[in-house]
C-alpha cells in the first residue's frame, strides 16, 4: 500500500504565497517522477510542474517565474512553493509519483487525495 498526503493549500490574497507538501508513505522501493497537478472547476486536471528523481525540473509556462517544486528523496517529499498567486491559480491541487514497489516491476503511477488553493482578489 502506498499513499500521498498532501497539506498547506488554503485561502490566500491574491499575490500572496503558499506551500504545499506531499509525502509519500508505505511499501516503497523507489520513488521516480512526481509532480503537481491542478484542476480547476469543470476544467480538466493539468501538470503545473514535475521534477525527477536527479532535481530535474519544468513547470508551465503560465507558473514560471512564480512556482517552484523541489524534493527531498529521504523524506519521500515533494514541495510546490507558490509565489505571487493570482486568482486564476484557484483549484484543488493534486501530488502525484512514480513509484516503484518492487525492484524489476514496473513502477505505476499514485495520487494524492488533493488540496484545495483558492485565491481571492
Amino acid at each position: 500500500q502506498v499513499q500521498l498526503v498532501e497539506s498547506g493549500g488554503g485561502l490566500v490574497q491574491a499575490g500572496g504565497s503558499l506551500r504545499l507538501s506531499c509525502a509519500a508513505s508505505g511499501s516503497i522501493f523507489r520513488i521516480n517522477s512526481m509532480g503537481w497537478y491542478r484542476q480547476a472547476p469543470g476544467k480538466q486536471r493539468d501538470l503545473v510542474a514535475a521534477i525527477s528523481r536527479g532535481g530535474s525540473t519544468s513547470t508551465v509556462d503560465s507558473v514560471k517565474g512564480r512556482f517552484t517544486i523541489s524534493r527531498d528523496n529521504a523524506k519521500n517529499t515533494v514541495y510546490l512553493q507558490m509565489n505571487s498567486l493570482k486568482p486564476e491559480d484557484t483549484a484543488v491541487y493534486y501530488c502525484n509519483a512514480d513509484i516503484s514497489r518492487v525492484p524489476g516491476l514496473p513502477s505505476h503511477d499514485y495520487w494524492g487525495q488533493g488540496t484545495q488553493v483558492i485565491v481571492s482578489p
